[in-house]
């Protein structure tokens, strides 16, 4: 079997028992797909069959805010699922992404090749988790097509609840999933897909669960959970969040759902979950913007219940973890973003006051970092801090020594294909600060969604000839891997499994090679100033 439009010469062969699932999927209108809910009828378009806004489990309003997801509502005749549905609840980011106040949003889109499988057991799976940093995305930017038509894959991606609604613990709360209705969310979308996705054609034995940013940490709280996620898919990508990091623990996590009742006006401990259940939502975005006191990860993942039993770097070094194999990595440059954000909003890096922005993030070994990173050697001064931050930032999980390490435990364990993405011509996914972005965080993404922007109402940029190459040759290692487990497209550089720091697979654009990325990130030397973080 061909994967058509890589251009790379991929050949995959798959065998298997047919599924009747599958079968009948071929039969009759290809755009109309039955399932236990109902009937759906989807659109087609480029190549491919889409089937957007499915629901996967009620809607979480009412006396359903914050418990665990409850089963989808049955519906009566055909469903249009030809159109995205609601975002969750999240305000506007920078002044870029869209705002939502509908809480009726956990919703699924299923986008897949219109020609027929050739493959007896249907099409690869490959599940996105969109990013945001817990409070804001939307499978709606994410175009399916590319992944799907190129790769030969049913790519689903699904919204998850954010923030206050879906990440924030409180102790009125249930215990038992506490601050975790996000990632349980999730993982009724995964289940939901191990149920009907034969019927797109897709093999329910072979789910490749993927995501970037809060989607890539996302994965890996999936990974470090085994007991919560076993038998949900079989292998994973992680693009661009540190497994290892250290979150904080539901008790911590509590403080800042305390003052978001507070806030609100829900402080008596015995009626607190009721009185929280009455404000509206855009009282509790407010309150939780405020609550969060701009710390950008307020509403990560909590450490301490069922859902999340234990710390990332405890179960990768037991070896407490599905061990299926990963794709693990991230951007070069990924903290020049953030440092890009601070200069448009006027805090501006200068060599004057290099030092003291290091000091404010390193303390007393600031003299040492700036040492070992001089201004000298880098474009300019925001250059330059966006390169240390990217390299590695102690409680971050935005670096590349924290990704080595994190894949470094992983491989003890399981198959791990350590990369990282390199191409600082990449198309800009902010606005310019005024000094060279590189390859920032989610500089990626019109790689694999070509056209993604802030808003589904911008399309991004078209990619250049250099960058729509490296596009397809990330397609051809990416789908290869969903396809089989292994990232070994014919006519490209091996990608060995990781072994040490000089085992990682480099994406620029013109070359692909492996390089010695402890070396290029300085992790020796991180680590003697942080050994408790990144000791191995």
């Amino acid at each position: 079997m061909v994967v058509a439009g890589l251009g790379v010469g991929m050949f995959l062969v798959f065998g298997g028992a047919a599924l009747p699932a599958v079968a009948a999927a071929g039969r009759g209108d290809p755009l109309v797909v039955t399932l236990g809910a109902g009937v759906l009828r989807g659109r087609a378009g480029n190549g491919v069959r889409e089937f957007k806004g499915i629901p996967y489990a009620a809607p979480p309003l009412g006396a359903l805010r914050w418990t665990l997801p409850q089963p989808a509502i049955r519906w009566r005749g055909v469903r249009d699922a030809a159109a995205y549905r609601s975002a969750c609840p999240q305000p506007s980011r920078y002044g870029l992404t869209d705002a939502s106040d509908d809480e009726d949003c956990l919703f699924l889109n299923v986008t897949t090749p219109a020609a027929p499988a050739v493959q007896p057991r249907g099409r690869p799976v490959l599940v996105w988790i969109h990013g945001g940093a817990f409070i804001g995305g939307s499978s709606n930017l994410y175009p399916l097509d590319y992944l799907a038509r190129e790769g030969d894959l049913v790519v689903v991606s699904m919204n998850y609840r954010l923030g206050v609604f879906g990440f924030m613990p409180h102790p009125s709360f249930e215990a038992s999933h506490n601050g975790g209705y996000a990632l349980e969310d999730q993982r009724a979308a995964l289940r939901w897909v191990k149920r009907n996705i034969a019927a797109f054609g897709g093999d329910p034995s072979n789910v490749t669960i993927a995501g970037e940013s809060a989607g890539a940490a996302s994965v890996c709280m999936h990974l470090i959970a085994p007991d919560q996620s076993r038998g949900l898919f079989e292998k994973a990508i992680v693009q661009s969040a540190a497994c290892a990091v250290r979150l904080h623990t539901v008790s911590e996590a509590e403080a800042v759902g305390r003052n978001v009742a507070h806030l609100v006006g829900c402080d008596d401990a015995a009626g607190a979950l009721a009185c929280l259940r009455t404000k509206t939502v855009a009282e509790l975005l407010e309150a939780a913007a405020n609550a969060a006191s701009g710390e950008l990860m307020a509403f990560a993942p909590a450490v301490g219940s069922r859902t999340l039993p234990q710390q990332g770097a405890v179960a990768l070094a037991t070896g407490e973890f599905l061990r299926v194999p990963l794709i693990n990595g991230g951007n070069r440059d990924e903290m020049r973003l953030y440092v890009g954000y601070d200069v448009l909003a006027g805090k501006a890096v200068t060599p004057t006051n290099y030092l003291d922005k290091l000091r404010a993030i390193y303390g007393e070994s600031a003299a040492a970092v700036a040492a070992e990173y001089p201004i000298a050697s880098y474009s300019s001064a925001p250059a330059a801090l966006g390169t240390v931050l990217s390299d590695f930032m102690p409680g971050g999980g935005l670096c590349n020594c924290l990704y080595l390490r994190s894949g470094r435990q992983a491989s003890v364990y399981a198959p791990v294909f350590e990369y990282e993405f390199a191409d600082r011509a990449a198309p800009p996914v902010m606005p310019d600060p005024g000094f060279e972005l590189g390859a920032v965080h989610a500089a990626e993404l019109p790689y694999q969604f070509p056209h993604i922007s802030h808003t589904y109402k911008v399309d991004g940029p078209d990619l250049g000839a250099p960058a729509g190459r490296l596009a397809a040759e990330m397609l051809a290692y990416w789908s290869h891997f969903a396809h089989s487990g292994a990232p070994a497209p014919a006519g490209l550089p091996a990608w060995p499994d990781y072994s040490g720091d000089a085992a990682v697979l480099r994406f620029d654009a013109g070359e692909i090679r492996l390089f010695d990325a402890g070396v290029a990130h300085h992790c020796e030397f991180w680590q003697r100033l942080y050994p408790e973080i990144l000791g191995r």
